[in-house]
């Protein structure tokens, strides 16, 4: 008598048979943990929080109709009001102050970013005799403190007759702004193939007219924060205005915000109102600049 022995099916044994088990997760090179990033992105929110904390107790006490609400900031609350940014408006010479540093801010910006961008093309461009050691030079003015440049700068402009004119304040900005946006613009021009020149002077342009037609729309992210650059260096400058401008009457917003301070008085409530004025045209031009900044900023960083 013969027995046979029943063989389960393959799909039988394949349902009896135990499930495999899944693969572990394995993490990317270069991912971060979970841990990893809820630390990173609290430490950010910190990072934000603490930087538009100044920002928002100056637009708070701006609120506050007396000077010195900015002690009891609880009672601000109970009492918010604009009179201060009519008063600083109306009352005050502001007007005169925001004209004043709107002509020094656009004037030096476009004097500073048109001497910087010919003196980054050049550099990057051109092989003349000395041209490193002139970056290198530019480079090293911007060592010196401001401190250290103000008695020398008095006396070059008191023998030019600039003192208490705003030539001269632009040409003391302009040695500020020239030196940093020459360097940056020619980190940029670095990363513009030179085959567009070449392609300009094939096409009959000269020199010029090749960096002026071809290169500079190309520039634009560049140009951008140069002139972002070159605006708020003249726009919140205080040491420089205070030295060489003697007239009230030419004093520029950051001068003018001074005022509102003295040995026997002190108008914080103004103070603030102004601060938060002054800080309106740099935040449109921020605005309006944003999107070229990151691009501005880091274009030519992987290139001497």
């Amino acid at each position: 008598m013969s027995t046979t022995t029943d063989r389960p099916t393959p799909r039988a044994a394949a349902r009896t048979a135990a499930p495999a088990a899944r693969p572990a997760k394995v993490r990317a090179r270069g991912e971060n943990t979970p841990l990893a990033k809820a630390l990173m992105h609290g430490a950010l929110i910190l990072a934000s929080l603490v930087a538009l904390f100044p920002v928002a107790w100056i637009l708070y006490v701006s609120l506050g109709p007396d000077k010195t609400d900015y002690l009891h900031p609880g009672a601000i609350l109970d009492k918010i009001t604009f009179s201060n940014y009519r008063t600083v408006l109306f009352d005050t010479d502001f007007t005169t102050w925001f004209g004043n540093a709107f002509l020094v801010s656009g004037v030096t910006t476009v004097f500073g970013v048109m001497i910087a961008a010919s003196t980054g093309y050049a550099v990057s461009r051109m092989r003349f005799p000395g041209h490193k050691p002139l970056m290198w030079s530019l480079l090293v003015t911007q060592m010196f403190p401001i401190a250290v440049l103000i008695v020398p700068m008095y006396t070059i402009l008191s023998r030019l007759g600039l003192l208490d004119s705003y030539l001269g304040l632009i040409l003391v900005y302009s040695t500020t702004t020239v030196p940093y946006c020459g360097w940056l613009l020619k980190g940029y021009f670095d990363t513009i193939p030179v085959e567009i020149d070449e392609a300009g002077r094939v096409d009959g342009l000269s020199p010029f007219g090749t960096f002026w037609r071809l290169v500079l729309p190309l520039a634009r992210p560049g140009l951008a924060v140069a002139a972002f650059y070159s605006f708020l260096t003249a726009w919140a400058e205080v040491a420089f205005a205070s030295t060489f401008m003697l007239s009230s009457d030419k004093y520029t917003l950051a001068v003018g915000l001074q005022t509102f301070v003295s040995e026997h008085d002190a108008q914080w409530n103004l103070m603030a109102a102004t601060a938060v004025l002054i800080a309106i045209p740099s935040s449109v031009l921020f605005y309006l600049v944003q999107r070229h900044l990151v691009t501005g900023l880091t274009a030519g960083a992987s290139k001497s």
